[in-house]
């Protein structure tokens, strides 16, 4: 199936979402948090790493660092131990204390609801400082995981070119209505995640099929 026009990816974008919908429903984030800066930091240390074992070790870190005015005060060697068994906990404990110290010294201790903002903080990129926006602010910000990369690639709603998680984001963007975008990330992350999966993609069991271009031939970099 070549790349269609963007009418017609509208259009079909339209009956994905009305197929995954009923599927999945409402659906949040599977992170663990009370307030816009524990999703922030739960989200940080998700890269690479599954929810259930960010969850498992953020219980004891927000107990002793609630906020970004206490987390600002601690340095990357005393929050290590907190989350020593999630992947790369070294750089991830110091990107913590940075951005906390940054949220302090900048923004008054309070997480900014600006994309730019966001992504100036140390450890955030596009991705996780549009899981923010989306979740923790409602906006209609679009997060590409490796999930919602692949199932767009092999739904045919991106062209090969699409290459990083931005160009799929920036395809992706315009064929989702704003009202959508935030239930439409989950929905495409969790067809990636439980159906169109990287390996043994489970295609007898998919209602997409129609849509689909196989395998996915295009790596993110």
């Amino acid at each position: 199936m070549p790349y269609a026009s963007r009418k017609n990816q509208k259009e079909r974008m339209r009956r994905v979402l009305d197929y995954l919908g009923p599927r999945f429903g409402v659906v949040e984030t599977e992170l663990h948090y009370a307030t816009p800066f524990q999703l922030l930091v739960a989200t940080v240390l998700s890269a690479q790493c599954t929810d259930k074992r960010v969850n498992s070790v953020t219980p004891a870190l927000f107990a002793a660092y609630p906020d970004a005015a206490s987390m600002a005060t601690a340095s990357a060697d005393e929050l290590f131990p907190y989350i020593q068994s999630v992947s790369y906990p070294n750089s991830k404990a110091a990107h913590l204390s940075g951005l906390a110290r940054m949220l302090v010294d900048e923004f008054d201790g309070t997480v900014p609801a600006s994309l730019d903002d966001l992504t100036r903080l140390p450890g955030v990129g596009r991705k996780t400082a549009n899981v923010v926006l989306a979740v923790a602010f409602g906006q209609a910000a679009l997060a590409v995981d490796t999930h919602v990369f692949r199932v767009a690639h092999r739904l045919g709603f991106v062209p090969k070119t699409a290459n990083t998680p931005y160009k799929v984001e920036q395809a992706l963007r315009p064929l989702i209505d704003d009202v959508d975008v935030g239930h439409a990330h989950f929905w495409l992350l969790l067809h990636g995640r439980y159906t169109c999966t990287a390996q043994r993609p489970k295609c007898l069991d998919c209602g997409l099929k129609d849509f689909c271009k196989g395998p996915l031939q295009v790596k993110a970099k």
